[in-house]
């Protein structure tokens, strides 16, 4: 006597003909998602016709450019070029960039902590504290040269804050054989007295 081996494959089609639900193809959706499977109640659905809200009607107005129009295909970079021909935005923080460093004033300096830190004051009476590295004061503009000749900013940077003085630099990192500047900011200028207690 031999037995006969089913493969599993038609186990399964002859366990799923026997079941009750059947797939419809229709355009009537609800009908054919009530009697189908779940999954093919979702294709149903989904190849179902979707509600289309009718467009409205367009004026002229519409093409009218306004804050809540805008033509995507306007340039702004005229706009931009303008706004930045007079006055160039650093790219760097810059403490006390309204201010030229003759205008500022060297009131105190703790050198007893890292890093030591200095207080300036500003033409209007307001203290501003620096430490070693930032940068300090109005910048200059340097013209470039070349075929770019694009214009460029050069800020003082604090180097070291000493027992009596606050030592600045400027380098021009567009010409690196230009000796690097220097300038000294003292904490009592030059002529002044110091009155005993």
């Amino acid at each position: 006597m031999r037995i006969h081996h089913v493969a599993p494959c038609w186990l399964a089609l002859a366990a799923l003909s026997g079941c009750k639900d059947e797939i419809m193809t229709s355009n009537d959706a609800p009908a054919a998602a009530a009697s189908a499977t779940p999954a093919a109640a979702a294709v149903a659905a989904s190849s179902a016709p979707r509600n289309v809200t009718p467009r409205s009607p367009l004026d002229e107005s519409d093409f009218v450019e306004s804050d809540r129009a805008r033509d995507p295909f306007r340039s702004f970079a005229r706009v931009f070029a303008q706004e930045t021909a007079g006055h160039l935005r650093s790219q760097r923080e810059v403490i006390l960039a309204d201010y030229s460093l003759d205008e500022l004033k060297l009131i105190g300096i703790v050198t007893r902590m890292q890093p030591a830190k200095a207080m300036l004051v500003d033409p209007l009476g307001k203290g501003h504290v620096i430490q070693r590295g930032q940068f300090v004061g109005r910048a200059d503009v340097v013209q470039g040269t070349g075929r770019s000749g694009s214009t460029y900013e050069v800020n003082w940077r604090v180097d070291s804050i000493r027992d009596g003085d606050v030592v600045l630099v400027r380098s021009d990192p567009t010409n690196p054989d230009v000796p690097t500047a220097t300038r000294v900011i003292p904490l009592r200028p030059e002529g002044t007295r110091v009155s005993p207690q």
